[in-house]
């Protein structure tokens, strides 16, 4: 099937679009980093702040479930950005805790 003129002009701006989104979410991704709830609990305990520094490996929130204490470790360094959770929240496997700027 052949695209007339107007349609692949469409489609080339559509593909340029495309890419450059993606190129931005690549971008963004190496500068944030999130670190996200490895199980479903309640946050126990938050042990960084906002502009903290946070080596790989550092504890940034403690959560509780099933009456056992779970340190969530950052798996890179940076710097704290935002905290998306507070003390005494439930929160789903999966969910931000902490974003690294």
């Amino acid at each position: 099937m052949a695209l007339r003129a107007g349609q692949a002009l469409a489609a080339r701006a559509a593909c340029t679009a495309a890419r450059a989104g993606c190129r931005r979410r690549k971008l963004l991704s190496a500068f944030m980093v999130d670190i996200p709830a490895h199980i479903t609990g309640v946050v126990w305990k938050i042990e960084c702040a906002v502009g903290d520094p946070v080596a790989e490996g550092d504890v940034v929130v403690v959560l509780e479930s099933m009456k056992m204490e779970m340190p969530v470790e950052s798996e890179d360094a940076g710097t704290v950005a935002e905290i998306r959770c507070e003390e005494g929240q439930a929160v789903h496997e999966g969910d931000t805790l902490v974003v690294l700027g």
